[in-house]
C-alpha cells in the first residue's frame, strides 16, 4: 500500500474510533441536565384551538 493509502487509513479509523469513544462517553456519562437548566417551555394548547383544521 502506498503512503497515502497509509495516512487515509490511519485517519479514517482513528476518526471512527475517536468517534465511538466519545459516543460511548456520552451514553456511559448520562444526560447531566443541571438543575437550574429548563429543558425546554411549551404551552398548552387550548381547547378552542385543536378543531382547527
Amino acid at each position: 500500500m502506498t503512503t497515502g493509502g497509509w495516512i487515509n487509513l490511519i485517519l479514517s479509523v482513528g476518526f471512527v474510533t475517536c468517534l465511538f469513544g466519545y459516543c460511548i462517553y456520552r451514553v456511559l456519562r448520562g444526560p447531566g441536565v443541571k438543575p437550574d437548566h429548563e429543558l425546554a417551555h411549551i404551552e398548552p394548547i387550548e381547547e378552542d384551538q385543536t378543531d382547527q383544521r
